[in-house]
């Protein structure tokens, strides 16, 4: 049980820095998205990066624009689902919208508005 949602708690989204820099905010649209692929999979969605300060982005080599900044993006694993199939979840369901970024041990989403981003950083 969250405090968040069914799954998920504000805790899960906060930096994971050294510092305790306190940032934890969570996009309300992310939050659904997140509750949404749990319900779907019926499983545990792990959240591994979600809001990061500007010094932890910069750390772990995030964007200078990054969507995590904002505390609008999540890098997910839900248990014993495939990545790709995660990501192919997202890529129907949200299919002309938001930031989907395939990886091959998790799955970016973010709540970008304007137009939908998508990119591949799988290993071939």
């Amino acid at each position: 049980m969250g405090d968040l949602s069914k799954n998920f708690s504000r805790k899960e989204f906060a930096c994971k820095c050294k510092n305790d820099c306190n940032h934890d905010t969570v996009d309300v649209d992310l939050l659904s998205v997140l509750q949404t692929t749990a319900d779907y999979f019926d499983s545990a969605v792990t959240i591994t990066s979600a809001h990061r300060c500007p010094q932890h982005n910069d750390a772990v080599g995030g964007s200078k624009n990054s969507q995590h900044l904002r505390g609008r993006a999540a890098d997910i694993v839900v248990f014993d689902v495939a990545p790709n199939e995660v990501q192919n979840y997202l890529l129907r369901v949200y299919n002309d919208q938001y930031g989907i970024g395939r990886y091959d041990h998790f799955t970016h989403i973010d709540t970008r508005s304007g137009p939908a981003a998508r990119w591949d950083l799988r290993t071939k």
